[in-house]
């Protein structure tokens, strides 16, 4: 009974997703949910006391994936700041990852909603907080660190937030050039190579980013 409750409810709350990626928070309301889920409103408050809770748990569940994984990436194992820069990449390329799209749409939630702009904020600290420690974990002063962490994701939320469309080929050819903007430091075919790997159906052979041979 337990899990069928739980499974009732991650219908629920991915059916919410679809609504809030589709066509923003404001679509996202109960008669609307319950049509799509092909059932009725009442069984919604089985297992929700109102709107806001589901509201509450797509914000939940956007920290839970989106913060946590930059976090975690950051934190991963790596021998070299560059390989390190790449972890945190694969966010930027799987969306399984860090879902660029729920980004968006939680960040248009919080133009809205001081409340959520709040979550948003402590989000974003949380995530800079984890990117600066992985730079001063390779020896990059507390400045310096504080900086490239910025550099780093201030970028790519530029690039959430502006909903930029580019190809996978143009982000892959610019990858080397990033990581030694970001680090200092130059990628090896190695470091790409691995990176490639993890993103094998995302790349070409053709489009695979030029890199610096280790000396």
């Amino acid at each position: 009974m337990k899990d069928e409750l739980a499974n009732n409810r991650k219908a629920w709350v991915d059916a919410a997703y679809t609504l809030l990626i589709g066509a923003g928070v404001g679509a996202v309301k109960i008669v609307p949910l319950a049509k799509q889920l092909k059932t009725s409103r009442t069984s919604f408050y089985w297992l929700f006391k109102d709107r806001e809770e589901i509201l509450e748990a797509l914000l939940a569940r956007w920290e839970a994936q989106n913060t946590q994984a930059v976090i975690t990436q950051s934190e991963r194992y790596a021998a070299t700041i560059v390989e390190a820069t790449l972890n945190v990449f694969d966010c930027w390329f799987d969306p399984a990852i860090f879902d660029s799209e729920f980004e968006y749409a939680v960040r248009s939630w919080s133009l809205q909603d001081p409340a959520v702009a709040t979550r948003v904020q402590r989000a974003d600290s949380a995530r800079l907080g984890a990117l600066k420690a992985m730079f001063a974990r390779f020896g990059y002063p507390e400045l310096e660190a504080d900086t490239r962490a910025r550099t780093v994701y201030l970028l790519q939320i530029g690039y959430i937030s502006m909903h930029i469309q580019e190809s996978k080929d143009t982000r892959i050819t610019r990858i080397a050039e990033y990581v030694r903007i970001f680090t200092g430091q130059p990628c090896t075919e190695s470091d790409i190579a691995r990176f490639a790997d993890r993103h094998r159906a995302r790349f070409r052979t053709s489009a695979t980013p030029a890199a610096k041979s280790a000396t």
